[in-house]
C-alpha cells in the first residue's frame, strides 16, 4: 500500500510541475521555481524529474514549446511572430532556429508542407541493468580529507585527485585500516553548466587531519541510506540513477532526505576492467 501511495505522491508532485509548464509556455520558466512548486528535495529535483519524464526538465520544456508551435503552424493562421510570442520566443528568428534544430525543418517549410513527419524526440536510453534490492543502512558521520573538482564529470582528472589525497595520507601519517574512497557528485550535468559542475573526491579517514593547500577536511553527515550495489562502467551510472529514481523510489515506502547522493568506489579504476568496477550508491532516505 505504501509503495502505491509513494508512486501517486510523486506523480502528483510531477503533475503540478507539468501543469505549470503547460500553462506558462508564453513566459520565461524558472527551473528553481519549479523545484519549489514540486516540493521535491532540491538536491534530487532534477534527477527525479529526468527519470520520470525520460528527459531533462529543460529539454521537456523546450520540446512541449516546439510541439505547441507545430500545432499552431499546422492548425492556425497565426503569423510566426505571434506563434513565437505565444510560446515564449521573443523573435521569429529564435523560433525558427530552435524549431529547425529540433525537427530538422523550418517553421515556414512545415507550414507549406504539413505532411512532413515531425518526430524527433530524443528520449534517454533506458537499458535494463542488473540492480539488486538495496540494503537499508544507518551510517555514522564520517571524517574525510577531500579535493573539490569542477567541470564535466567525464573530463575530470580523478587519478590526480586520488593521488594527491593519498600523498596527504602519507605526509600526515593518516594511514589506518578502513580508508574509503567516496565521491560526492553535487550537480546534474544535464542542468548545471559544465564549468560549474562540482564533485568532491573524498578519503574517509580515522585520524585527525589538517587542511593542506587544495586538500580540505570536513565531516560527511551520516543518516539513513538505501545502498545499491552496481558492477560495471562508470559511464552507465546515469542509467543506474534513472532506475533508482523512476522505478525503485516509486515502488518503495521511503522519502528522500535533503542530502546529496554519494558513491563509494570499491576497487581501483586504474587497475580494473570497466565491466568489473564495483560502486555502492548511497541514496539518503527517511
Amino acid at each position: 500500500m505504501q509503495s502505491t501511495d509513494n508512486r501517486q505522491l510523486y506523480h502528483q508532485k510531477l503533475n503540478r510541475v507539468l501543469e505549470y509548464i503547460h500553462n506558462h509556455l508564453d513566459e520565461k520558466i524558472d527551473v528553481r521555481a519549479l523545484a519549489e512548486l514540486s516540493h521535491f528535495s532540491p538536491f534530487h529535483f532534477h534527477r527525479i524529474t529526468r527519470a520520470m519524464l525520460g528527459e531533462p526538465i529543460g529539454a521537456y520544456i523546450n520540446r512541449v514549446r516546439l510541439e505547441a508551435a507545430a500545432k499552431m503552424i499546422r492548425y492556425s493562421t497565426l503569423s510566426m511572430e505571434e506563434i513565437g510570442y505565444n510560446i515564449g520566443y521573443e523573435t521569429p528568428s529564435s523560433l525558427t532556429k530552435a524549431f529547425k534544430h529540433h525537427f530538422g525543418v523550418t517553421p515556414s517549410a512545415y507550414r507549406k508542407n504539413k505532411t512532413l513527419n515531425l518526430n524527433s524526440v530524443n528520449k534517454m536510453e533506458t537499458t535494463s541493468l542488473n540492480i539488486k534490492k538495496p540494503k537499508i543502512l544507518t551510517v555514522e558521520d564520517k571524517n574525510c580529507i577531500y579535493i573539490t573538482l569542477k567541470g564535466a564529470y567525464q573530463k575530470l582528472d580523478y587519478p590526480s585527485a586520488w593521488a594527491a589525497l593519498w600523498a596527504e595520507v602519507k605526509s600526515q601519517k593518516l594511514f589506518t585500516a578502513g580508508i574509503e574512497h567516496i565521491g560526492l557528485p553535487f550537480d546534474d550535468p544535464k542542468v548545471t553548466e559544465e564549468s560549474n559542475i562540482r564533485y568532491d573526491a573524498c578519503l574517509i579517514i580515522h585520524k585527525e587531519a589538517k587542511p593542506s593547500g587544495k586538500v580540505g577536511v570536513k565531516t560527511i553527515a551520516g543518516g539513513k541510506f538505501a545502498v545499491f550495489h552496481y558492477q560495471g562502467s562508470y559511464t552507465r551510472l546515469d542509467q543506474v540513477y534513472n532506475y533508482i529514481f523512476n522505478t525503485w523510489l516509486l515502488q518503495s515506502e521511503y522519502e528522500l532526505r535533503e542530502e546529496p547522493v554519494r558513491e563509494k568506489y570499491l576497487n581501483n579504476a586504474e587497475k580494473t576492467e570497466e565491466s568489473k568496477l564495483k560502486t555502492e550508491i548511497y541514496i539518503p532516505i527517511k
